[in-house]
């Protein structure tokens, strides 16, 4: 989903405060909004209510253009997906598929801080092997 802090919001007077505005930098990022509501029901067969919908009830959080049109990203689109298949496939219901979604947005915050903190320690023993080799060398040298 994506979280407006992590864009450039426009905040001048020629647009609306708290509106989404592009960087060039941003092309690339998956939770970059760039599709219109009816895009996103095409791709992912949903009607464009039921994409509101999630939104009312909180499942997505899209972002908004300068005239507050509904802008969806690809990390958007594969949450829909993600909510279609857990509704339709499985048959979990909304405040499952809620409780599945937070699950596993803080399973992936949590391997991200686990992934972080083992490269953290892997730099720390290579440097500490070095410098044991270091000493060695300098014994046996």
């Amino acid at each position: 989903m994506p979280f407006r802090d992590e864009f450039d919001f426009a905040e001048d007077s020629e647009s609306r405060p708290g509106r989404f505005r592009a960087r060039e930098d941003q092309a690339d990022d998956p939770r970059m909004p760039a599709f219109f509501i009816g895009v996103v029901a095409q791709i992912t067969g949903a009607h464009p209510q039921t994409l509101r919908n999630y939104e009312r009830i909180g499942l997505l959080r899209p972002g908004r253009s300068s005239g507050d049109v509904r802008m969806y990203s690809r990390r958007d689109v594969e949450r829909v997906r993600t909510i279609r298949r857990l509704t339709q496939d499985l048959g979990v219901n909304l405040a499952g598929v809620e409780v599945i979604l937070n699950l596993t947005e803080k399973l992936e915050v949590m391997q991200r801080h686990y992934d972080q903190k083992f490269d953290d320690m892997e730099r720390r023993h290579r440097t500490e092997i070095n410098r044991l080799k270091t000493i060695l060398r300098k014994l046996t040298g």
